[in-house]
């Protein structure tokens, strides 16, 4: 049998098991508890600090347009009833090509006219002309017949004085043919008025008018419809509106990038041609000048329709290579977010270079393959929260 103290010794022994076994659930339930309760790191973006290209860049202010480098809304200089329409929306001509005629029979019967009257007008002169060269013909052989004693001086003079007759004759008849040229030139002119033609190769945008309507030439301060809108599409550019402020800081041959709402994955090169020599003040407006910039591939432009709208993002200083980072990640006072080897978000201030709106050099206080937080709109993006990089983005 055990003795009495042995048996007072397993219970004992027993109660301290179990007291451990408690004392170790309860430690891994408040460890459990601390491990379910802490926060997960907070998932964000993150973009390195490389090296790369910084551009300064000038933008417009307004959306600017796909501008043709001739384009004429044209009109005939004379109103009537449209006789002929030649042409149709969208369609190619060539340049002298016609494209519509007013009725003008009128001015084509006189010129007709005219015309009659420069052949008889010719006839009656070579007529004229004909009398008077027989005429001094006439007089020259009386002279000799005189010289020889065989007619009187009466007879020259009347010889003499029916040559200079015949010969004003001529004269007057050859005036008639240059008057009844000039006659068919003035209704040549008046036909021409009823009649548009192409002032150069293009497409034809716009028509205005039907055959037999009549057609009212634009009056001085009243603008009207053209009857044709004619675009040469064969040369295009981009005039968009900048800023005066940043206008000054602009030069001629520029390069600028150009991108197109209608090509938002595309970029287009161009260079600055033009800089209007005036500033435009609209109405509660910023104050812009107008700048012009054409597309260096004119192929790249063959594509494209007028009246697309357009952004300008002209370079006026470029640095390359340099670190740069994301503009989106710098916050106020040119401060970022770094994500540390251990998971925790720290505040890093640093001085910056050149800016744009894609990225900001880094002249100091970063390092390269520093890790900057690029999504601060997240809630709990801030100094001192643990964050982890969004699974598949860096």
């Amino acid at each position: 049998m055990d003795s009495p103290q042995s048996a007072g010794r397993k219970p004992n022994g027993t109660r301290r098991r179990t007291i451990a076994i408690v004392l170790a659930i309860i430690v891994a339930g408040a460890v459990m508890t601390v491990l379910l309760n802490r926060p997960k790191p907070i998932a964000v973006t993150v973009a390195e600090v490389q090296a790369g290209r910084v551009e300064a860049t000038v933008s417009n202010t307004r959306a600017g347009s796909v501008t043709a480098c001739r384009r004429a809304k044209l009109a005939p200089p004379a109103g009537g009833r449209i006789g002929t329409l030649a042409v149709k929306k969208g369609q190619r001509v060539k340049a002298g090509q016609l494209l519509l005629e007013l009725w003008n029979d009128d001015f084509v019967a006189r010129e007709r006219v005219a015309r009659e009257q420069l052949q008889s007008a010719r006839a009656h002169a070579r007529e004229a002309c004909t009398v008077a060269n027989t005429a001094a013909a006439n007089a020259h052989r009386a002279q000799q017949l005189r010289d020889q004693g065989f007619l009187s001086p009466e007879g020259i003079q009347r010889s003499q004085s029916e040559a200079q007759s015949t010969a004003a004759a001529c004269g007057a008849a050859t005036a008639q043919i240059a008057e009844a040229e000039a006659r068919i030139g003035a209704s040549r002119a008046d036909t021409e008025r009823t009649v548009l033609r192409a002032p150069f190769d293009g497409i034809v945008a716009e028509l205005n008018g039907e055959v037999g309507e009549y057609l009212t030439p634009s009056p001085p301060g009243i603008p009207t419809l053209p009857a044709v809108d004619l675009i040469d599409d064969s040369c295009l550019y981009v005039s968009a509106p900048i800023d005066e402020v940043d206008a000054a800081r602009l030069k001629l041959g520029m390069s600028a990038r150009i991108t197109l709402d209608a090509f938002r994955d595309r970029h287009f090169n161009g260079t600055v041609k033009r800089i209007a020599p005036y500033v435009l003040a609209l109405e509660k407006q910023a104050r812009t000048a107008e700048v012009e910039v054409h597309f260096t591939d004119t192929a790249d432009a063959q594509a494209l329709l007028i009246g697309y709208s357009a952004d300008v993002d002209i370079i006026v200083t470029t640095h390359d290579p340099v670190l740069r980072v994301p503009t989106a990640a710098v916050m106020p006072g040119n401060r970022v977010l770094a994500l540390g080897a251990d998971g925790v978000l720290k505040e890093v201030s640093f001085t910056p270079g050149l800016s744009n709106w894609e990225f900001t050099e880094v002249a100091s206080g970063l390092a390269k393959g520093d890790r900057i937080v690029t999504s601060l709109d997240r809630a709990g993006v801030k100094a001192g929260a643990k964050a982890e990089v969004e699974v598949g983005k860096k």
